[in-house]
């Protein structure tokens, strides 16, 4: 019995967390601006990267793979890169130090007008904040997903996200990969909207 508490108290928790991401219009309208920041970098041809540690990680590769991929139904690729090469990551962690591991990316591959996606929950992670600098120095577009209001990182966004999702890392990664797959729906809607032919 305990077992099955404490399952219904996660699920809880998570609902808890979406009806306030829902309940948020700062949050929804940064959503809706993400998603046009993104159609105008494909539609200029532009590439969008995205990073983030740990399980942030796993979020930006899985944004990548689903627009280069696809996310329901078949459709062209779309440019776009998570900065999760290893031999780059250790490289670069070695020689230069982890908080380098994006920026050196974003400075070997990054242009002007391209837009990059950088995860944290904290808002504090230096890694991110230096590719972010990198990327806004660049002359790129930057877009962060957050979990908790950081003043660094909103300045150094065109884009903030943010979606508090309670005292741990976990309820925030459950929100971000919402709005990823939102992100990625609506993108698809503007540029293949054959695949939502049959739907509202």
């Amino acid at each position: 019995m305990q077992l099955k508490q404490h399952i219904n108290a996660s699920l809880a928790e998570a609902q808890q967390s979406l009806e306030a991401l829902l309940a948020n219009d700062a949050a929804l309208q940064s959503i809706e601006q993400a998603a046009a920041l993104l159609i105008d970098v494909f539609e200029r041809k532009g590439r969008v990267y995205s990073c983030g540690n740990g399980g942030s990680m796993c979020d930006a590769m899985h944004f990548a793979e689903e627009l280069t991929g696809r996310y329901r139904l078949d459709r062209a690729a779309l440019g776009a890169t998570a900065i999760s090469d290893a031999g780059h990551l250790t490289c670069v962690g070695n020689d230069h130090g982890y908080e380098q591991v994006f920026s050196r990316y974003i400075e070997g591959h990054g242009r002007a007008g391209d837009c990059l996606v950088a995860l944290s929950t904290s808002g504090t992670s230096k890694n991110i904040i230096r590719a972010a600098q990198t990327a806004r120095d660049l002359g790129m577009h930057v877009i962060v997903l957050s979990g908790k209001q950081a003043e660094l990182l909103s300045s150094l966004s065109d884009v903030y996200i943010c979606t508090p999702g309670g005292a741990f890392a976990d309820r925030v990664q459950e929100l971000h990969i919402k709005v990823l797959h939102i992100l990625i729906e609506l993108i698809e809607r503007h540029f293949f909207p054959e695949n939502y032919a049959s739907k509202a």
